[in-house]
């Protein structure tokens, strides 16, 4: 479906704006340009998840490849230097790019020369232990007469969000493998820490090549332009290992191969195919046949957030919550698992995920996030453990499974208990009206949690309303668990609460301007009624909290100041604080990050918030349309994390999101059967 020609390739500033990623179900990566230019620290070959699926290190980084035809070189690559000089220009020489699915691949052609490249990783499940291992394969298959195609691997080894700076100690030991040339990339530290005591894994170069060189020479100042314009340092240096060389004649393939296991599979044939298959498997499952194509391109998308987290010795499942940069969050992964896994009928892996987060639940709370260290889990959230609730309540919907429900109620019950009588940082019910309270000077506890030094951007102290009418909804699932569960006294009970609730909701949140305030009793002991996306929630999740009039009047001032063509505005334009550009160094981008900036994930919940009081499936599938236009942008076939809250609109952000894909999935299923009715 993701397919272009010179129109593209041929641009620059076109081409270099596109990115590609691949993934291995581990957490490690491959990620780049179509023109194979680095802009990003984190792009390369292979970011190999060496305690998955986190700590992540950039291993080989870039691969600087030339043709020789007839005695005349030609570059089937591009690097960008300091100063922004861009050479060699193989750009010139890429007639198409296109995803197979979510292998990208690329068509090289030199007069009547054409090679064909493709990318991908071995997929983690299809093997009894992990690998992070990246194929790179190059089909000649049109020209005559035989070619000379050399490839010099240009590595490094360091934290994928640091950068190298070049004279680092690399030993290289090159052997024969079964047919194979092997270069060992053996680093005596980590190329972007002082921590001489950290020892890094060696990893491994293959090509199934006539003669490998050994070069051992730095490559110096890459230039990095996405880091520019992020505020970010944007250069940094490369070791070039060796160089494969190989005759290739019209129908042969040569094969590039990086890895952090030595015994690694070595049938690019068979990795392919099982590749191939595994996709074939995920459109079969889906069941999408009716849809749209650019909703089958994100069945690819939504595989790529699901990695495996060891949990006490087994194998359990998680979500990465966007690439390149995060882990795996609790709030995240809540609310994209309903879209990711259901939304795909991979019910299995809903269970799975739901199961692996049982076991951090603590003092009533999911965690917030997994950091990229490996360190322990941080539990700085208020909603987690609430959209907990929401991807329990999606998947018993969907699937008959008493036992995971039996074996979730003590844990539920647990962590309501926590919430009456109080838990971390002032998360707590309020007695006079049931409510939700959370927080305390100085920390960040809802999905707007920037925090700068000492400065919380948006701190939201206080009673907000997507909280209020999560809690209503996690009162409302668990009571009835329990009453399927035949524990009807508990039920009871959590339906009174909910009541109360309810009544409190209605009577408090409701602002004379025909809309929600988006918290109330803060610590100035006011309202505060700034027009935000969080209210779409109150009508999203219950179609029972808000009556009719009173839904319909939120969806309509949402739909007239916060929707774009790629998500919701997080700021009413005409609010003081509106920031319409994500742009500048970390301050400003993160001053900015709630401020106005549009989060393509809400647009799932506008189109279900719309879909509940207008019943009209075409109008929600309009608003989704526009994300899968963008599929053809930014990281191709995925949905970026934000965008300018100004027109047009710019991707900012994490490259690929996965509650944006997810909740686009998830709004899609939603109105399904009423577009099958039209």
């Amino acid at each position: 479906m993701i397919r272009f020609g010179r129109e593209i390739t041929g641009d620059l500033n076109a081409a270099l704006r596109r990115e590609w990623l691949v993934t291995n179900g581990i957490g490690g990566y491959a990620m780049g340009t179509p023109l194979m230019t680095r802009t990003r620290r984190y792009h390369g070959i292979l970011v190999a998840a060496t305690q998955p699926p986190a700590v992540r290190h950039l291993m080989t980084a870039a691969l600087d490849t030339w043709v020789e035809i007839g005695g005349t070189r030609h570059p089937l690559c591009a690097h960008e230097w300091a100063g922004g000089v861009i050479l060699p220009d193989g750009y010139r020489n890429l007639e198409r790019f296109q995803l197979d699915g979510a292998i990208p691949t690329w068509t090289w052609v030199i007069n009547d020369v054409s090679i064909v490249q493709r990318l991908w990783m071995h997929p983690a499940s299809s093997s009894q232990y992990p690998y992070n291992t990246t194929y790179v394969t190059y089909d000649y298959v049109r020209g005559e007469g035989a070619v000379n195609l050399q490839i010099t691997p240009l590595c490094t080894y360091r934290d994928h969000h640091e950068d190298t700076r070049g004279g680092g100690d690399i030993q290289i030991e090159i052997k024969e493998r079964d047919h194979w040339l092997q270069a060992a990339i053996l680093t005596t530290r980590d190329l972007s820490r002082a921590d001489q005591d950290f020892t890094p894994l060696p990893y491994y170069l293959y090509a199934d090549a006539d003669q490998i060189d050994s070069l051992q020479e730095w490559w110096w100042s890459f230039h990095l332009a996405q880091e520019t314009e992020r505020g970010l340092t944007d250069s940094e240096d490369l070791f070039a290992a060796v160089t494969f060389r190989r005759t290739l004649h019209p129908g042969e393939t040569l094969t590039f191969v990086c890895s952090t296991d030595e015994h690694a599979p070595m049938d690019p044939v068979q990795s392919l195919e099982l590749v191939r298959r595994r996709q074939q498997e995920l459109l079969e499952r889906a069941e999408l046949d009716d849809a749209p194509l650019w909703v089958n391109q994100l069945v690819f998308a939504a595989d790529q957030f699901i990695v495996e987290r060891q949990i006490e010795g087994q194998v359990g499942s998680t979500v990465i919550a966007g690439y390149p940069w995060f882990s795996d969050w609790g709030r995240d992964t809540m609310i994209a698992l309903p879209g990711l896994t259901l939304a795909t009928r991979r019910p299995e892996i809903t269970a799975q995920v739901l199961r692996t987060f049982a076991h951090f639940v603590d003092q009533g709370m999911l965690p917030n996030r997994f950091p990229d260290t490996g360190s322990a889990p941080e539990y700085n959230t208020a909603d987690a453990t609430l959209w907990y609730f929401e991807a329990i309540r999606a998947y018993l919907s969907l699937v008959d499974d008493p036992e995971l429900g039996a074996e979730l109620y003590p844990i539920l019950k647990d962590i309501i208990e926590w919430h009456e009588k109080g838990t971390r940082y002032g998360i707590h019910v309020d007695p006079a009206d049931g409510l939700l309270h959370i927080g305390e000077e100085g920390v960040q506890l809802t999905w707007m949690d920037v925090k700068i030094d000492d400065w919380v951007v948006t701190p939201r102290t206080g009673k907000p309303v997507e909280i209020n009418a999560l809690w209503y909804s996690a009162l409302t699932m668990i009571a009835g668990l329990a009453n399927r569960l035949g524990h009807k006294t508990d039920a009871a009970r959590y339906l009174k609460m909910a009541a109360r609730v309810h009544a409190s909701f209605n009577a408090r949140f409701w602002h004379s301007g025909g809309y929600l305030y988006d918290v109330i009793d803060t610590p100035e002991k006011t309202d505060d009624a700034s027009l935000r996306p969080n209210q779409l929630l109150a009508v999203a999740l219950r179609e029972d909290l808000l009556d009719d009039p009173k839904a319909r009047a939120v969806v309509d001032i949402c739909a007239r100041q916060l929707v774009t063509s790629n998500g919701l505005r997080s700021l009413a334009p005409d609010e003081p604080d509106y920031t319409g550009h994500y742009l500048g160094d970390l301050k400003a981008r993160d001053s900015a990050y709630h401020q106005g900036t549009v989060w393509s994930w809400l647009i799932g919940v506008f189109v279900g918030a719309h879909y509940r009081v207008y019943r009209d499936p075409q109008a929600a599938l309009s608003y989704l349309e526009p994300l899968g236009d963008h599929l053809n942008d930014a990281v191709l076939g995925s949905i970026s994390e934000i965008f300018d809250g100004d027109a047009p609109h710019t991707p900012r952000g994490a490259a690929a999101q996965a509650w944006s894909v997810a909740e686009v999935l998830r709004a899609y299923r939603l109105i399904e059967p009423g577009l099958d009715q039209t």
